[in-house]
């Protein structure tokens, strides 16, 4: 049941997302889109196919037993469920902005993370363009916190429709009025603010990390209102991936294996700059 729950949220917000994406794009694209969707899309696939055939649903199962045994903070409350479902979302939320950083902190992570990054243009599907290794990392992360604050099994799965959701949304290519953009960014991460983070000039790549709310980046000192060349001016991507056609299903599977690794990570942009 979770997995149809997951997959028609799923489903409904990227077809919502592509529409919109077609009726009102915010920038012109820069590459071919059926090759980037081919990319995109198939390493989404396989991504579904190494979770299903390793760790599955392994978040919710563990939601389930660390409250049979009693594990974790909330289980050791008695609050009303409506408040401890929040405090779980929240800190999932929070604890996914605190990966993100270290996935541009930590080499290691980078070049697993800068498979998403190395998209030339941004919409919806670079949403999903993750390495199946990132993703299975990320998973046993999300395993690990879910026992550590005994989340239960509804909130994790509202957590993960809301983590898909909000992250389809906020790399989608789309126009907003700016007035009801900036209300919206008091609260969650939009579009808008979320581009400034695929920005080739690593001083901006290494900022707006948060995935669902935008508090954790205003708070962590990590926000950045808008990219300096301004959103049509800006360039999308890595520096050090500039082709294209190097970029296929195949290229971006051995990407991370590569001797040559992009240095947006966190603290390099000084030595870029000389």
């Amino acid at each position: 049941m979770e997995d149809w729950i997951r997959l028609g949220a799923f489903f409904a917000i990227f077809a919502t997302m592509a529409l919109w994406e077609l009726a009102a794009p915010r920038r012109p694209l820069s590459q071919p889109k059926g090759s980037r969707w081919l990319a995109n899309l198939g390493i989404l696939l396989i991504d579904g196919l190494a979770v299903r055939l390793t760790l599955g649903a392994a978040a919710i199962a563990m939601a389930i037993h660390a409250e049979a045994a009693g594990w974790g903070l909330l289980n050791a409350l008695d609050w009303p469920s409506w408040i401890e479902i929040a405090l779980a979302v929240a800190f999932l939320d929070f604890a996914i902005y605190l990966q993100h950083i270290l996935s541009h902190a930590l080499p290691v992570f980078w070049r697993l993370h800068q498979v998403h990054h190395s998209d030339m243009d941004f919409d919806t599907t670079t949403a999903v363009r993750f390495h199946p290794v990132e993703i299975l990392v990320s998973l046993v992360f999300k395993v690990g916190l879910v026992a550590a604050i005994g989340a239960d099994a509804f909130a994790v799965l509202l957590f993960e429709v809301i983590l898909n959701g909000t992250a389809l949304f906020n790399h989608g290519n789309v126009r907003l009025p700016a007035k009801l953009e900036r209300a919206l960014r008091f609260f969650v991460v939009t579009p808008e603010m979320h581009r400034v983070h695929h920005s080739t000039d690593p001083g901006e790549t290494n900022t707006n990390f948060g995935f669902a709310l935008s508090i954790w980046d205003r708070l962590g000192g990590t926000y950045r209102q808008a990219p300096a060349l301004g959103h049509l001016g800006m360039a999308i991507g890595l520096n050090a991936y500039r082709d294209g056609a190097k970029l296929g299903l195949g290229k971006l599977l051995m990407l991370p294996f590569r001797q040559k690794a992009a240095e947006n990570r966190l603290g390099s942009w000084e030595r870029d700059k000389t």
